[in-house]
């Protein structure tokens, strides 16, 4: 597995629109159908990278975590399907009943969305405040597969916290993990 690095989003950059397919219900949404006047998580993953895999449950754990806080999450997968096929919405889908995920998971076939986040990896996270300006971006916490640190969430626990308080998040912390299976 080759190991690639989040890019660097600035800081205030107001968040993307989009209007794209969630996978379990079938209907398509906009940011501005999902975000929250308070934080708003976006999260690119996948199915098949094992950076995800080691951090799904968590994931779900954080998210039903802040919940009542009327935080939103909103998880996307930007990678080519034909190339990759156990990335395809079907099986996107059964993911994420699997697992119960608790925000939409959304398909960006033309991986217009990925672009204009600037999004390289999976996962990939970002954090937004009620304005839908960035305050955070980068990883969930030092865990990897394999490396033996437990998964906690911090990094990303803390940035919502910090965002729900409006304090600034001094400590920015690239993600790391697949590289986005980017089409031709």
């Amino acid at each position: 597995m080759a190991i690639t690095e989040s890019n660097i989003l600035p800081l205030g950059t107001v968040a993307p629109n989009f209007h794209i397919m969630d996978t379990v219900s079938g209907n398509y949404y906009s940011l501005d159908d999902l975000k929250s006047n308070k934080a708003t998580v976006i999260m690119f993953i996948c199915n098949h990278c094992p950076y995800v895999i080691h951090l799904n449950p968590a994931m779900v754990a954080l998210a039903n975590e802040f919940k009542n806080d009327g935080v939103s999450f909103i998880a996307i997968s930007s990678n080519d399907v034909e190339n990759y096929p156990d990335d395809s919405p079907d099986k996107m889908r059964i993911v994420a009943k699997v697992l119960k995920f608790p925000y939409p998971y959304l398909y960006d076939k033309h991986q217009a969305v990925a672009k204009a986040y600037d999004a390289a990896c999976t996962p990939d996270f970002y954090v937004f405040d009620g304005e839908m300006k960035l305050t955070y971006r980068g990883r969930f916490d030092e865990s990897r597969p394999g490396n033996s640190i437990p998964v906690t969430g911090n990094d990303l626990r803390g940035a919502i916290q910090a965002t729900l308080k409006g304090e600034a998040i001094e400590e920015q912390f690239l993600s790391v993990g697949c590289g986005i299976k980017w089409k031709g």
